[in-house]
């Protein structure tokens, strides 16, 4: 798994790093982050013990500690996260979302905390296509996405022909649904970050594999409600958590040491 952790370590967050004790007090404020749980190994509920675990939840964690915040998690579908958190619903949101800038105009990112890489996600057998424009070329060949996300606009414009009704892009709820289409041979592409997909391959035991060349970046960030007083006070802590290198331990465990389903 180290190439998808030296991408990810590979970030540059453009936040002046911050002391510990230089963070802002919030005296215990109670804050509801939404979470989609089905985004491994960022977050995920844990099929051994069924508690709900990932980077995210470790990174939440220190941030809550080092801002004196507690962290009330609800648990929504990707597509209704960010309309909800726009119409505060919730304080914030997390689940590996791609900071963009139409998504700007409705909600307010973090810093990014994490870049990762777009990756070709397929079975273990395949042999029919290699890369993008291998499967492109094959009009047999299916892909699953959830609409509206950053894997779906990629599959649209950069692997197919630019039309988002193309009845070759099969539509899920969830991404764990998608990949699971694809187990079964529903579907033959799962696009998704480097992140997501090697946690994928590490527990598919050879069942999955990722191939062709990576078609891009992107950068993630957690959400708020415009104009949330939060977004200063979790920039900061983010720097900290960068300049004292926890956030390096983060991506050491979950991305080299970490396998899913063990």
């Amino acid at each position: 798994m180290k190439p998808v952790f030296h991408a990810v370590a590979a970030l540059m967050l453009t936040a002046a790093p911050l002391a510990a004790q230089e963070l802002p007090d919030l005296g215990g404020r109670e804050i509801v982050v939404a979470t989609e749980n089905a985004y491994p190994p960022l977050q995920f509920v844990d099929p051994s013990s069924g508690d709900a675990i990932g980077w995210e939840y470790d990174a939440m964690a220190e941030i809550a500690g080092r801002l004196n915040l507690t962290v009330v998690y609800e648990t929504t579908s990707w597509d209704a996260m960010i309309p909800a958190v726009s119409e505060g619903q919730y304080d914030m949101g997390m689940t590996g979302i791609t900071i963009r800038d139409d998504r700007a105009e409705v909600v307010d990112f973090s810093d990014p905390y994490m870049r990762s890489e777009m990756v070709m996600l397929v079975r273990g057998d395949e042999e029919r296509f290699t890369d993008a424009a291998s499967f492109a070329a094959d009009d047999d060949l299916l892909m699953a996405a959830q609409p509206g996300t950053t894997p779906f606009y990629v599959g649209v414009y950069d692997v197919l022909d630019g039309d988002e009704a193309n009845p070759r892009i099969r539509l899920f709820e969830t991404f764990g649904a998608g990949v699971q289409a694809l187990r079964v041979g529903d579907v033959d592409l799962v696009l998704t970050d480097g992140t997501a997909g090697e946690g994928y391959v590490a527990a598919s035991d050879g069942g999955l594999k990722i191939v062709g060349d990576k078609l891009g970046t992107e950068d993630f960030g957690f959400i708020f409600p415009k104009g949330s007083e939060l977004v200063a006070p979790i920039n900061a802590a983010i720097a900290a958590l960068q300049a004292d290198g926890t956030l390096d331990a983060l991506n050491t465990k979950w991305f080299l040491d970490y396998k899913l389903g063990e």
